[in-house]
């Protein structure tokens, strides 16, 4: 993204984004910038001081950046857990034995959810049963 300084024919100045160069001159040429005081569409870039960033500033925006991907990554398995669960017949402490009913034919397949513990867990794998933990996410244990 780059940030121009602009004015209008009026003398009004203001900032815009643009993805590219060619960005803002297609969107100028069509019309579509406009000055936000007085409506005016005849718009140019004015002189910049080029933007040099220090290795703290570098290192905030990076931060900024991960928290809203670690927000949208943390939303998208949020509901993918809320999906598993509405789902799922949650089965408690009785998970690995329905989990083996399940894989050995002795019951119906349905999606599964319970509580195993680890050597539980690590003995239905190794029988070829598919398990999967669902992820404890930020917020869920305050």
């Amino acid at each position: 993204m780059i940030r121009y300084s602009l004015s209008c024919d009026q003398g009004h100045g203001f900032d815009a984004w643009f993805s590219s160069s060619a960005d803002f001159d297609r969107q100028a040429e069509a019309g579509y910038v406009s000055c936000p005081h007085c409506g005016s569409s005849a718009v140019a870039k004015q002189l910049m001081a080029p933007t040099v960033a220090t290795a703290r500033e570098r290192e905030a925006r990076q931060a900024v950046a991960m928290d809203a991907q670690r927000g949208e990554m943390i939303a998208k398995l949020r509901e993918m857990v809320k999906t598993v669960r509405e789902n799922s017949e949650d089965v408690g402490e009785r998970f690995p034995e329905e989990a083996r009913k399940i894989h050995y034919g002795e019951s119906d397949p349905r999606g599964l959810i319970g509580r195993a513990s680890p050597d539980e867990a690590r003995a239905l794998i190794d029988e070829g049963i598919e398990i999967a933990p669902l992820p404890v996410l930020p917020d869920d244990v305050n």
